[in-house]
């Protein structure tokens, strides 16, 4: 996978975690609550790998790589805890849930090869 097509794949997840949270916070305590978390993890992914693109050094690229990847599994959290809850479209959850499997799966491989070169 290419630099951009990773830093265009996050930024198209931040918008749809976007729009969920929007139809998710209908002002009751624990939507908003959720809505809060999610909106925050969900989108610092991208903005962690676009960061790692003007990484100062290797470790630095992949310090920032890492945390993108631990945003994911914080998102994952969040969306199952939704799914469980029955916040949401189970549909789009359903959804949101497949493609952050698939981020963390080449944020990981991203990360590793990095790691190896």
């Amino acid at each position: 996978m290419e630099k951009k097509d990773i830093c265009e794949r996050t930024f198209n997840y931040a918008v749809a975690i976007v729009k969920f949270c929007r139809a998710i916070d209908n002002g009751r305590n624990v939507e908003r609550l959720l809505s809060r978390q999610l909106f925050r993890s969900g989108t610092s992914i991208g903005a962690n790998v676009e960061e790692a693109q003007a990484g100062q050094s290797k470790a630095d690229f992949i310090s920032k790589m890492s945390i993108a990847r631990k945003e994911a599994r914080e998102t994952r959290y969040w969306l199952s805890l939704c799914n469980s809850l029955n916040i949401g479209i189970p549909r789009d959850v359903d959804v949101l849930l497949k493609e952050i499997n698939e981020l963390i799966a080449i944020l990981t491989t991203i990360i590793k090869k990095t790691k190896g070169n």
